[in-house]
């Protein structure tokens, strides 16, 4: 039985099929986020932000059905740091007793709990925040495509911007998908996915231009097999300990990162698949070819040769 490294998976060769299943989660992620729409957090909807502390850790899902049977709508109830500090969520307009009210509906459950702070965050800021970071992201992918493209070629640009856009509508359509609320922290994530995409595509694309310049073939596909093969463990090897890490923070690391974990896990995993499969198979409809790296030589001129 050989050892991993030595084997060589015809990546190439089942091309077709992964263009089948990007294409696949594509359209239903972009049917998915138009037809179903983002849940957005408060941050992007606006609404009133309350911090309460009780004596001792509570059961949010019991905080969250009391203050739905008392009227409240688009509760959204999370710990906050320590298991008894509790922010609760509500999308609707802020009033300045909201808060006295709440923590008096609380405290009938026969609940010791302290109001610490009620907010409003205005639906104005939270259409400058989706503005201001939808241009972000659109900046990221912008200064990504320019840098790939004078680091390697713009075949390799177009490509990586392809794979990185297919990531991030993948991840975004999820959340639409299943209804998971998208705030600042899964914006982040998705900003994050974004760099840790484009890594694993750089390492690819480096040994790709490597192996098409040191290569006496001109066979595409063999040389792209090559070459993701060679980075195939460091890529399963960075993809699996990042993994383990963004487990144990959806599992333990609280409600406040919760969505921000499951948006870096999912940007991983499909990551990962982008990198292996479609950022180097994209390279085969965009025609690269060897001469796209290695320039011709110049014919030399009669005269100019030796005698």
């Amino acid at each position: 039985m050989k050892p991993i490294t030595d084997r060589q998976i015809d990546f190439m060769g089942r091309r077709k099929l992964a263009f089948i299943v990007s294409a696949v989660m594509l359209v239903i992620s972009v049917i998915a986020t138009f037809s179903l729409q983002l849940n957005l957090g408060l941050d992007f909807t606006g609404g009133t932000l309350i911090e309460v502390r009780y004596a001792s850790a509570p059961s949010l899902d019991a905080i969250r059905q009391l203050l739905e049977e008392q009227g409240f709508r688009d509760v959204a109830v999370q710990t906050f740091g320590a298991s008894t500090e509790v922010l609760i969520r509500l999308q609707q307009a802020f009033d300045p007793d909201v808060g006295d009210q709440v923590v008096s509906l609380l405290r009938d459950s026969g609940t010791q709990v302290d109001l610490v702070r009620a907010e409003f965050v205005g639906a104005q800021v939270g259409d400058q925040l989706r503005d201001q970071s939808g241009m972000g992201m659109l900046v990221a992918l912008g200064v990504v495509m320019l840098y790939v493209a004078f680091r390697f070629q713009y075949k390799f640009a177009i490509g990586a911007l392809m794979a990185l856009l297919h990531d991030v509508i993948i991840v975004i359509g999820i959340f639409a998908l299943f209804n998971i609320e998208f705030d600042l922290t899964v914006l982040a994530a998705i900003l994050a996915v974004i760099g840790y995409s484009l890594n694993d595509t750089i390492v690819v694309y480096d040994r790709i231009r490597e192996a098409i310049r040191t290569s006496q073939i001109d066979d595409m596909p063999a040389i792209f097999n090559e070459a993701i093969n060679a980075t195939l463990s460091r890529t399963l090897a960075t993809s699996g300990t990042t993994l383990l890490v963004l487990l144990a923070l959806l599992l333990l690391g609280g409600d406040m990162i919760e969505n921000f974990a499951l948006a870096l896990l999912i940007g991983v995993v499909i990551g990962t698949f982008s990198s292996i499969y479609i950022s180097g198979a994209l390279l085969l409809p965009l025609k690269l070819k060897r001469e796209d790296l290695i320039p011709a030589r110049r014919d030399v001129d009669e005269e100019d040769e030796l005698p």
